[in-house]
């Protein structure tokens, strides 16, 4: 018989996200399994659950996405994960924090194309300022497009401090 696909979902929230569970529906997956409340020192344990228990061709049809609202949480909980696989004992882990980092992605990469469209340049020189850039897909996109050349400041409508540490955490953790 088939092994059937599954993906673990870890979230260190009380619910994950209806709308991540429905993607992963629609992505084709046969069995999604949510855990809430994961803690950090628990992804490594509930990695390896996932991987040894299927064998080697049973992680082919496994995957792991980490949720949450927290991108650092949720890049941590991703290098725990792939740090707790031993080959052949891999699967793919994406972590996609309320949707920071795709929602991103596709917000930089629209700003990319209208550079390159209207005035012929990339990232590298221009000024960015990233407004909401303390939540998740704020500081996502500010991430992104720092490490594309632009000169990013972040904006945070309630706290000049709180900016200043989100832009200080960003600085240390992706450079």
């Amino acid at each position: 018989m088939s092994k059937r696909s599954i993906i673990h979902m870890l979230n260190p929230m009380k619910q994950n996200s209806p709308f991540d569970i429905n993607m992963a529906l629609d992505a084709g997956y046969d069995i999604i399994m949510p855990y809430n409340n994961v803690e950090l020192k628990e992804v490594a344990g509930l990695t390896q659950d996932a991987i040894f228990s299927r064998g080697p061709a049973g992680v082919k049809k496994t995957g792991m996405f980490i949720g949450g609202r927290d991108i650092g949480l949720a890049m941590d909980m991703l290098d725990a994960a792939k740090s707790a696989m031993v080959p052949p004992f891999e699967i793919p882990v994406f972590a996609d924090p309320s949707g920071a980092f795709t929602t991103a992605a596709a917000l930089v990469a629209c700003v990319e194309r209208e550079l390159k469209k209207q005035f012929k340049q990339d990232y590298k020189g221009v000024k960015a300022v990233v407004f909401g850039g303390t939540g998740p897909v704020g500081l996502a996109t500010a991430v992104i497009a720092a490490l594309q050349g632009a000169e990013t400041t972040i904006v945070d409508h309630f706290s000049l401090d709180t900016a200043l540490q989100f832009s200080d955490e960003a600085r240390k953790r992706y450079g």
